[in-house]
């Protein structure tokens, strides 16, 4: 996530729950007999970014907020006698019409890291809001940034005990408490307010809406996996999708890319493999095994997928208007007599050293806080993937579920439950449960992006819209604009304007009738 002096943070590597053909029913104790060797976490990108870039600072001046925070209670659902925490919550008031106008809310809900980040690369809610006359909120995601109970991270993650209230419904709860806080002490009790939300934040935005209607008047839900769950769709479509963004470049860049992974493992089993390896791919300190490597190489081609955007961006890494076209292009045009991995080894440094400042890699450099995801992928965000020897440039792999519950078992002495969310939230025939259940919806998508595949594509009814651009990547219609913005972009967001327009003069029109009809 941008160049660190001469060093690039590496991007985080999320936990990737591979493909299960059937959930088995949840034990409540540990596995009987673990394997003698089991495979380590696969991991894959899950939801970019968890601090901000160098640009942080800049972007912070263009976007006014004040950092306010909130007293949550740890457990919403039960009334044990708990410490409670401080939410942090970024706000702005500059456009606010007030409550005498029910001026709007815009509030986004926080993902999985630092709000700040979020704030300062969500442009699309600050540049409406003006015409809106809307407040902008920000909350934080418990459990991550400052918004840590017990005081700290490190009381926070101490163990399954204390990690247990980081749960995606706890957090909704903590959103649903605030807006209720934050409303009646600012007499708002009468003013909209409209959910936004990308990535795992857009689930939680769409959730929200569903979860607690009466509190909103409608949710924009961008690049959100909803449907990435317990057999919804099929596992292999994330990297798929990742596969095919790189094949419609250049086709023997895919093919470069999946002999790559051979080429690795035969130089590995050398005697000085891995030093080979680490001189050839420039890192730091000697590698300590090839899948540190191909762990390093796979996530930076799911990201690269996922910010494949067509104007320069600093959004993960520093990189040139669509990335893959370019990395692409150093792994083709590689000089004559280039081996295979010094090829991969130029296309990669497109993503990891763009600017080329960096002298060499970090694989261990982890400034992001894996934990916290990594808890909530063993307990209730399970997402089911694999990678399919025919269709994927990736390595191919299967997951057995009774592998990734021990894992689990031995990272967090935890057990996943593979059901939940569907469960708490939904997920299977969605079509007829958003038809029966929910209204004012919008989930965006760009059919670049991996994640959009285990999103909702299709209109749903008359309030609940999907837009599907097919040059689109990771919830790109949020980002900020930009003069390189393409038409089909611009006219996105038009639509998402006038439909959210739509919802708060729909709420307006019904409040002064029932307005009308008490007097």
């Amino acid at each position: 996530m941008g160049i660190d002096g001469q060093k690039p943070l590496l991007p985080l590597l999320l936990l990737v729950i591979a493909t299960v053909a059937v959930f088995p029913a949840s034990s409540r104790s540990p596995p009987s007999q673990p394997a003698a060797t089991l495979p380590s976490f696969r991991r894959a990108p899950l939801f970019p970014g968890k601090r901000s870039h160098p640009i942080k600072v800049q972007q912070r001046q263009q976007y006014n907020y004040q950092t306010r925070y909130f007293l949550q209670d740890l457990d919403h659902f039960s009334f044990a006698d708990l410490p409670k925490f401080r939410q942090r919550y970024l706000i702005n008031t500059e456009h606010w019409i007030g409550p005498e106008r029910r001026g709007p809310i815009f509030l986004y809900c926080g993902n999985e890291g630092d709000i700040e980040w979020f704030a300062v690369n969500t442009g699309f809610v600050w540049e409406i809001a003006p015409r809106f006359g809307a407040m902008i909120l920000f909350p934080e995601h418990r459990y991550y940034g400052e918004s840590m109970p017990y005081g700290s991270q490190e009381e926070a993650y101490k163990n399954a005990t204390t990690l247990a209230y980081l749960t995606a419904e706890q957090a909704v709860a903590d959103y649903a408490v605030l807006i209720t806080d934050l409303k009646r002490n600012l007499s708002a009790e009468n003013c909209p307010v409209v959910l936004f939300g990308g990535s795992y934040g857009g689930m939680l935005a769409a959730w929200m809406r569903l979860k607690y209607p009466h509190l909103t008047v409608g949710a924009l839900a961008s690049s959100a996996p909803i449907l990435q769950f317990e057999n919804i769709v099929p596992p292999d479509t994330f990297y798929n999708i990742v596969s095919n963004d790189f094949k419609r470049e250049s086709t023997s860049c895919f093919d470069t890319i999946k002999k790559s992974w051979g080429e690795v493992e035969a130089e590995g089993r050398k005697d000085n493999g891995l030093s080979l390896l680490t001189k050839t791919f420039h890192f730091c300190r000697e590698l300590k095994s090839t899948g540190d490597l191909i762990d390093w190489l796979e996530s930076a081609y799911s990201y690269l997928a996922m910010v494949d955007y067509p104007y320069p961006s600093s959004f993960m890494m520093p990189l040139p208007g669509h990335p893959i076209r370019e990395v692409c292009r150093k792994i083709d045009d590689s000089p004559e007599g280039s081996s295979v991995l010094e090829r991969i080894f130029a296309g990669v440094s497109i993503y990891y050293n763009y600017t080329g400042t960096a002298s060499c890699f970090e694989l261990d450099d982890d400034p992001h806080g894996l934990d916290g995801w990594n808890w909530q992928a063993c307990t209730e965000m399970v997402m089911p993937m694999s990678s399919d020897k025919e269709t994927s440039m990736f390595p191919p792999y299967d997951f057995h579920y009774s592998d990734y519950e021990q894992d689990c078992w031995r990272t967090f002495s935890v057990l996943p439950r593979p059901r939940w969310v569907t469960t708490e939230f939904g997920g299977h025939d969605i079509r007829t449960a958003l038809r029966t259940f929910g209204s004012n919806m919008i989930f965006s998508n760009g059919l670049l992006d991996p994640w959009s595949g285990g999103s909702v594509l299709q209109n749903v009814s008359d309030t609940i819209t999907a837009l599907v651009t097919e040059e689109g990547a990771h919830h790109i219609d949020l980002r900020p604009s930009t003069p390189g913005d393409p038409d089909w972009l611009i006219q996105q967001r038009a639509t998402e304007i006038k439909l959210i327009r739509g919802w708060i003069d729909d709420y307006s029109r019904a409040k002064h009738q029932k307005s009308t009809f008490n007097m």
